[in-house]
């Protein structure tokens, strides 16, 4: 269990391949998680329709749809952290599934270890629990830009969109919870939480150069993200909820 919610973590297995699920449920229920079974995307909306979910594993190779294609529309519903399982090991399908949002990726052949390690370290990047689907209205807005945080969506004053990964979401989202605040890296690691993706002051500066060039590649950003010499930055645009 993750320790810090009062109920089990729910992670839904979606594998149609029933060996997988037994070998990943086994591997997950004697550790205290809650633990769901989907054979395709339509038993897994029927899951994440009616009960809060923490995580997915996704097998990507599945026998009669494509698992990108389910993790794409999933991400356009919900905000719950994936690990992406296939056996292809095609640098591809790593690349595009990352580019999704994926939280993490295994491939297969995999030792349940690795597993039970992985999702152990996304739930704790996440520790406050992601349940199913966020409210439609939960947006920001700022100078022009608008964030939904459901989608991980980013649109720009002039009508373009991003889409961010996990972790440009998770700084974003910090500076917008905490507008014209000088924010230091050691505040920006606690206040997401943990995530790996933020675990050093290097990482931290590489994240956020990456946010700004990516909001500037589709609209002018200079100023919004600022530096503040030998203390940490600061996000200077007037925040909308």
């Amino acid at each position: 269990m993750t320790g810090q919610s009062l109920s089990p973590a729910h992670i839904v297995i979606v594998d149609d391949d029933s060996d997988v699920r037994d070998i990943i449920r086994a591997c997950l229920e004697p550790e205290g998680y809650k633990v769901s079974e989907a054979m395709d995307e339509a038993e897994l909306s029927r899951i994440m329709q009616n009960e809060p979910v923490d995580l997915l594993t996704l097998d990507l190779k599945l026998r009669h749809e494509d698992g990108l294609a389910i993790a794409r529309r999933v991400r356009q519903k919900y905000a719950v952290p994936i690990i992406m399982i296939t056996g292809k090991g095609e640098p591809i399908d790593r690349i595009v599934g990352l580019e999704l949002g994926a939280d993490d990726y295994i491939s297969k052949p995999f030792h349940v270890r690795e597993v039970l390690a992985r999702v152990r370290s996304v739930l704790r990047r996440n520790s406050t629990p992601v349940r199913a689907e966020r409210p439609a209205a939960e947006r920001y807005i700022f100078g022009g830009w608008v964030l939904d945080c459901q989608t991980r969506e980013l649109e720009s004053p002039g009508g373009r969109t991003l889409r961010l990964t996990a972790s440009e979401f998770a700084l974003l989202e910090t500076f917008l919870v905490n507008p014209n605040r000088v924010l230091t890296r050691e505040d920006i690691k606690e206040l997401t939480k943990g995530t790996s993706r933020f675990g050093n002051d290097r990482l931290i500066d590489n994240q956020v150069g990456r946010l700004k060039r990516k909001m500037t590649s589709i609209h002018d950003a200079r100023g919004i993200i600022q530096s503040v010499r030998g203390a940490g930055y600061i996000f200077t645009a007037s925040v909308v909820k």
